[in-house]
């Protein structure tokens, strides 16, 4: 194996982030991957290493692209609070409000926040459907809209895996007037100057990183209740993947799962939470409605993931068990299949962005996470990330 070149630039005091990395790929664990950590608005390490291709004759360079999975979901919610700071959008409001049709089959009373913190009951699609039909936006929102709630909207968390971007970006096209595809690259990334958008196009192509999939899911579907949430959202439709290397998912706009993006571009457009609401001079969001974030919505073990989790309004929030090492405190995060995440902790006003094309085993986080997330508050002399006693 050829040793993984580093290269990027890191502050004398965040050398422990670049060793973490560096041994990562040294191990083997890594293939290709890159870290960004902003504090305070200056970024103190930008980092990148390893290789495009499982191959290993395609070094990860300054510009590479991944799709980052479930952490499209933070952008998908950054844009949802841009429209609720405008008055666009009242998380509080029945989505009906907005979205008429999706009062449907009992869920007249389901809110927009409902939505961002899955909690809405809608996790999924009924079977039989399949990722085809998921990349047809207008045919796979009508029939969430259709559709009733699997549990009783607000009572508690499901995860919704691959549709919550077709619900919250029906909110953003009917009171934006703008797809999501299109809301994010003029709203958000192209102000921002943050290389990131939903889906990709034909001249991204050659700086993609292809997603190297991870075992499978330890999940055994066969056990599980049909009608359960889990088991519906599971296979409505069945995930793949091998999915996310193909044209048509590039696409497509999947705004819970085909963000094409690195830390650096993550990290610019989520470091406004961190940093009150404005960066380089552009004002997304007003203190008040990052407050809106931290307004929790569930606390328990997750129907759809089986774990517990803690979600605020488009983020989940610190708690001691699934994530321990995303510290306590006014702290707001998530991830990706296979490990990717975005954390911005607003206490310190810093954030922490991490993207890779080599998957780990799980959902929600993953060993590497750990370490540099680890390494990163290390560095700040407070012994690696806090947990509540």
């Amino acid at each position: 194996m050829i040793t993984a070149e580093i290269t990027g630039h890191w502050d004398a005091r965040f050398t422990p982030v670049r060793d973490a990395l560096a041994e990562q790929f040294e191990s083997g664990e890594e293939l290709g991957a890159s870290i960004v950590v902003d504090l305070d608005g200056e970024t103190v390490v930008d980092v990148w290493g390893g290789w495009r291709d499982a191959e290993q004759r395609l070094p990860w360079s300054s510009d590479t692209i991944v799709n980052v999975w479930s952490t499209t979901k933070t952008v998908t919610a950054l844009a949802a609070l841009v429209l609720v700071d405008r008055g666009l959008l009242d998380p509080y409001a029945p989505v009906a409000r907005y979205w008429p049709e999706f009062a449907a089959n009992g869920k007249e009373a389901i809110e927009v926040r409902h939505l961002l913190s899955h909690t809405s009951g809608v996790s999924g699609w009924e079977a039989p459907f399949t990722v085809e039909q998921m990349y047809d936006v207008a045919t796979a929102t009508a029939a969430l809209a259709a559709q009733a709630p699997w549990w009783e909207p607000g009572t508690a968390s499901g995860y919704h895996a691959q549709n919550q971007g077709h619900l919250v970006g029906e909110l953003v096209r009917r009171v934006s007037g703008r797809s999501l595809t299109e809301f994010v690259a003029r709203e958000l990334a192209g102000p921002l100057r943050a290389d990131f958008r939903i889906g990709a196009t034909e001249a991204d192509t050659h700086r993609i990183a292809p997603v190297v999939a991870p075992p499978p899911l330890s999940i055994d579907l066969t056990a599980l209740d049909p009608d359960s949430p889990m088991f519906k959202t599971f296979v409505g439709p069945a995930g793949d993947p091998n999915n996310a290397n193909t044209a048509a998912w590039r696409a497509a706009e999947l705004g819970a799962l085909n963000g094409h993006g690195n830390a650096r571009s993550v990290a610019r457009l989520l470091r406004v939470l961190a940093l009150g609401g404005t960066a380089d001079g552009v004002r997304l969001l007003s203190p008040e409605t990052i407050d809106v974030i931290f307004d929790e919505q569930s606390n328990g073990v997750d129907l759809v993931l089986g774990v517990p989790l803690r979600f605020g309004i488009g983020f989940a929030l610190p708690e001691t068990e699934t994530v321990p090492y995303v510290p306590q405190g006014r702290v707001c995060y998530w991830g990706g299949w296979g490990g990717s995440m975005i954390i911005a902790d607003l206490d310190r006003r810093m954030t922490i962005s991490y993207t890779m094309n080599k998957m780990s085993p799980g959902i929600i986080g993953s060993d590497r996470a750990e370490t540099y997330l680890r390494a990163v508050y290390a560095s700040l002399g407070e012994g690696g990330a806090t947990t509540a006693s």
